[in-house]
């Protein structure tokens, strides 16, 4: 008899790897949640169960999730994650390999304490597992309410949260703090600018009234760039490309508004979210040319997002940007010199 697997990293890869594929969220969440529930009992439970059929009585283990598991206590791959596993990745290039290797953290990331769909711990677990240095953990502004927006106060824990952990992982590997700050109609900032002063990168973003006509646009995002707050200009023409959710580009100056991100320092993002992957191409070279910073971020709000970076990168070799002005292919102290 084979020896058993484990059952609940199984259903976790599983998982991660629905995320990754960008499948729907009803889907990832019930791997997740069977993995949390088994998560609570020792090994020899979930054989016991299993052989008894009482694993699908459990609250949150489904038909599905119990073959799978069934398959891992007799030590077999379960056949769900081996056609997860054989459908792999299209290749990248040279260039865009390079700069993949090249990234050392992910400067944009969600948790369940916003609009992600796992806590923190989790996040950063995956974080490590996938070879980072480092995450920014960058959940929203209070404006945005649909998005759960983090209140000052719940800032405030957030940040406390963070040092404990890291107090907890030692060397190794870092967790920042940071925030997706609103960018609010007159280019303010949604957060308390004493408490933007705290953390340790700031990623300013358009979320509402994206169809401002251009001049109005153009003002607003020079007003948050000039901000010596913002580290990060997130996701700049707030596109939608795929799903139910497609919209068109912001329209703005781009010209005026990378010229200011090279003199304020502010990094223009490359946004690896496949139903985003903003900036266009075409304003990607513009950036280039303008001579600014940039960050290849995940705007992960799972885990298995956070292995999202390779689109980025790909797009960004395409438009030959420098690896060496992406702010997370720096190390931490580096990277911590240049946002502070």
């Amino acid at each position: 008899m084979n020896e058993a697997r484990d059952a609940v990293a199984d259903l976790r890869r599983i998982a991660f790897l629905l995320e990754r594929a960008h499948e729907s969220t009803y889907r990832v969440r019930a791997f997740r949640t069977a993995a949390g529930v088994l998560d609570r009992r020792d090994a020899d439970e979930i054989v016991s169960l299993v052989r008894t059929g009482e694993l699908v009585r459990l609250k949150g283990v489904g038909e599905v999730t119990a073959r799978c598991v069934t398959e891992s206590v007799a030590g077999e791959e379960p056949d769900y994650l081996r056609k997860l596993e054989e459908a792999e990745l299209p290749p990248l290039d040279e260039a865009a390999t390079a700069l993949r290797s090249a990234i050392r953290g992910d400067c944009h990331t969600h948790t369940d304490a916003s609009d992600g769909g796992s806590p923190l711990r989790e996040m950063v677990q995956t974080a490590q597992e996938l070879g980072h240095e480092y995450m920014v953990i960058t959940d929203h502004s209070p404006r945005l309410t649909v998005a759960n927006g983090l209140s000052a106060d719940r800032l405030r824990a957030q940040i406390r949260q963070i040092a404990d952990l890291n107090a907890e992982l030692g060397d190794g590997f870092r967790v920042l703090t940071g925030i997706e700050v609103d960018i609010n109609e007159d280019g303010s900032l949604d957060q308390d600018d004493d408490l933007l002063a705290e953390l340790d990168v700031v990623v300013a973003s358009v979320h509402s009234k994206l169809r401002m006509p251009r001049a109005e646009m153009t003002e607003r995002m020079l007003t948050a760039v000039a901000n010596p707050r913002v580290d990060v200009l997130g996701h700049c023409t707030g596109r939608m490309v795929t799903g139910n959710r497609k919209r068109p580009e912001s329209q703005f100056d781009a010209d005026e508004v990378f010229a200011a991100c090279a003199e304020y320092g502010v990094a223009v993002e490359v946004n690896s979210r496949p139903e985003r992957l903003d900036p266009p191409k075409r304003l990607l070279r513009l950036a280039v040319e303008a001579g600014c910073s940039f960050t290849i971020d995940t705007d992960a709000h799972a885990p298995g997002q956070l292995d999202w970076l390779r689109n980025g990168c790909e797009r960004a070799a395409a438009c030959d940007v420098p690896a060496d002005r992406v702010l997370n292919t720096h190390p931490l102290d580096r990277l911590l010199t240049r946002t502070r």
